[in-house]
């Protein structure tokens, strides 16, 4: 019988954090959620400033939108001002939370002045292109110091840091060595290139935040508003919680749909780890463990489609000619397979433990569960809306139009006006730090475009990996990965994208005629390569946010929580390899039978290499199965006959001996255990 002392623990254990806890986390880990505690008057123009961020931002989506210079500017603005009201110059050191010094209201008040500088003289500005006067050189730098503030701030001390080194870079490169040496700028070419043409704050990066991630972002905060994320919490326990180590697989199926509401890891561990993580150590898991599969469960949510990370959505503006569902399909098989590790090693870690599933009684009342199923149709509306061809932009607002919709099935879920202008608030609150971002990583694509470092850095990078295609994958890994420690995964594709990527392209195109115009299949896979190293940084130790947050929540050891959560996430450095060498896993230019045996044989390789890694399959494996399991992984997802022909001999061979000497009394165990319990 248990001890009350047992009896408190267990209680201790399963007992979910408070708002106030998971806020806690979220300020410590995210700089995103570290902000003023405001109230009076300034909570008010906070309320109104970000409920006119939203409508302006509805307006140009739904109605014809502004020129670039003028919506762009107008964003900008908006989210600088909103930025210096909510977040405080200093995180720690006894500021107070709930007051706005006088400082932050002039640097509101001089970033409304920036924002509205080019609709208020546009027509005097595009007269005068090319030329820039005293006035223009004034405004240019104080948008970009204020972007760069505003960004220390929003996003983080790293990105802020990054962009001043290319700054500097772009007035100084004249004294800089070898292939890095440039001409150098003055201010008034620099100014000029920052602020009054599209290559710089007001480019590519910002433009995309102004259009596409606005709008998602509202989608994802309209569908917060139904009670989905809850609901996501018990779908994933009706279908997988009785399951052996259900807790853990309720928090990989959870993450996975968390994904699409949530666009940062460490938000999206908070949200469902709150529920998932206390269950998991409840049942028996080592609290690091707990940890590490919320964390790598949560991180994937970037990958996985309909609505990916903010970077996806850059990326369609940086490849040209796809569309962000070409994007998102190329995708799919790599997220599926991503998910499929994690539930794989997830699983043979339980059944090594001897962890059963929930209780009966844990788990909510199926009937009701599934009656609530429709709380999904807007997510499969996004899906259907892409495929048919809607523009990515209207499919969002139609997407939100649905989730309003949809929410009237029911009186639970049902939005009234307060909840349709929360959702509007909150939406615009999500959309500050990605608008700051852009705006940075438009500081370094600037510097990139007129310095040509691009390709300096670029051909670099092939030079120092001999024009070998794996060494240059492997040294674009290792910079994605540094990088996205302290970057956020929008800046860091950004960089890696423009320096890295056109390497990878490179040496792709060595078969093709000189000349040859690039395939879009090139260029995806080794834009995809970036994208997902830039994502998987937030689970890689030294520096692993999102591990460091779920281990906040677990009381795990944080950096044995990250090195667990970097294992169970394996599939995520290997499969970017394979699809650049083999693209058929991301669906272009391979036919549906082909498609299927991939995937059918990527699958397998995951079960061997889970195997693996865990160190157990039927019975603990010994160190020379472990091996072999590995490396028949290895060959099952590499998309090529003759290694799937060696790897499925390899499987055979290995799961026959597991199947004939598995453990019989480890599983009357386990079952002696579940009965117990």
């Amino acid at each position: 019988m248990a001890t009350k002392k047992q009896q408190r623990d267990e209680t201790e254990e399963f007992k979910m954090l408070s708002e106030e806890e998971q806020l806690a986390i979220l300020q410590k880990y995210d700089p995103e959620s570290n902000t003023r505690n405001l109230n009076g008057v300034f909570k008010r123009i906070v309320f109104f400033g970000l409920l006119a961020f939203s409508i302006f931002q509805l307006y140009t989506a739904i109605g014809i939108p502004f020129t670039p210079f003028i919506q762009r500017s107008i964003h900008l603005g908006f989210a600088l001002a909103l930025i210096f009201i909510l977040f405080p110059a200093r995180k720690k050191g006894g500021v107070k939370r709930n007051k706005v010094p006088f400082y932050d209201v002039i640097l509101s008040l001089l970033a409304i002045g920036v924002g509205l500088y080019w609709p208020l003289l546009i027509d005097e500005l595009v007269l005068r292109v090319g030329r820039v006067s005293t006035l223009d050189i004034i405004v240019g730098i104080l948008a970009v110091l204020l972007t760069l503030e505003a960004s220390r701030r929003a996003v983080g001390l790293p990105i802020a840091i990054i962009a001043s080194t290319f700054l500097v870079y772009a007035f100084y490169g004249q004294h800089f060595p070898g292939f890095l040496a440039h001409r150098g700028q003055d201010l008034e070419s620099l100014v000029q290139l920052m602020f009054f043409t599209t290559d710089g704050i007001l480019g590519t990066p910002i433009s995309v935040s102004a259009t596409f991630i606005f709008v998602f972002l509202l989608f994802g905060s309209f569908l917060v508003k139904t009670g989905v994320g809850g609901y996501f919490n018990d779908l994933a326990v009706v279908l997988a919680g009785r399951s052996i180590g259900g807790p853990a697989k309720v928090a990989i199926f959870s993450s996975a749909l968390q994904g699409t509401i949530s666009g940062s890891s460490v938000s999206n561990v908070v949200g469902s780890g709150s529920y998932t993580i206390p269950m998991m150590k409840k049942l028996g898991y080592k609290k690091e463990f707990a940890g590490g599969v919320e964390a790598a469960a949560s991180t994937g949510g970037q990958i996985m489609p309909p609505i990916m990370g903010a970077a996806a959505f850059l990326m369609v503006e940086f490849i040209g000619g796809v569309s962000y569902w070409d994007i998102a399909k190329a995708a799919a098989i790599p997220a599926l397979l991503y998910f499929t590790g994690v539930w794989i090693m997830t699983h043979f870690e339980a059944k090594r433990v001897g962890l059963q599933g929930m209780s009966e009684d844990q788990i909510p009342n199926r009937k009701e569960t599934l009656k609530k199923i429709y709380l999904l149709m807007p997510i499969l509306g996004i899906i259907v809306f892409l495929l048919i061809g809607i523009p990515t932009m209207k499919a969002a607002l139609l997407g939100i139009v649905l989730t309003l919709v949809v929410s009237a099935f029911d009186k639970s879920t049902r939005l009234g006006f307060k909840d349709i202008i929360d959702a509007l608030v909150d939406g615009a609150r999500t959309a500050l730090a990605v608008a700051a971002a852009t705006a940075c990583a438009g500081i370094i694509v600037g510097v990139v475009v007129k310095t040509g470092l691009g390709l300096s850095l670029a051909t670099g990078l092939i030079t120092a990996a001999g024009g070998n295609i794996f060494l240059t994958l492997f040294f674009t890994m290792i910079a994605a990965i540094v990088l996205g420690m302290g970057s956020p995964t929008t800046a860091n594709y950004v960089i890696t994208s423009t320096i890295a990527a056109p390497a990878i392209i490179t040496l792709l195109m060595l078969d093709l005629p000189a000349g040859a115009a690039v395939p879009i299949v090139v260029a995806v896979s080794a834009h995809l390569f970036v994208f997902y190293f830039g994502i998987i940084a937030d689970i890689t130790p030294p520096v692993a946010l999102a591990a460091f947050a779920a281990a906040g929540i677990s009381g795990g050891d944080p950096i044995k929580t990250g090195v667990t959560s970097a294992k169970l996430a394996i599939a995520a450095f290997i499969i970017p390899y394979m699809f650049v060498f083999n693209p058929a896993m991301l669906m272009m230019g391979a036919s549906i039978p082909e498609i299927i045996w991939v995937v059918f044989t990527a699958i397998i390789g995951m079960v061997a290499i889970g195997a693996g890694m865990i160190g157990f399959w039927y019975r603990k494996c010994i160190w020379i199965e472990r091996l072999l399991a590995v490396g028949t992984g290895l060959l099952l997802i590499y998309p090529e006959t003759i290694t799937d022909i060696v790897g499925l001999v390899l499987f055979a061979t290995l799961f026959t001996i597991q199947w004939m000497s598995r453990d019989k009394n480890h599983d009357k165990k386990n079952k002696n255990m579940a009965v117990a319990s």
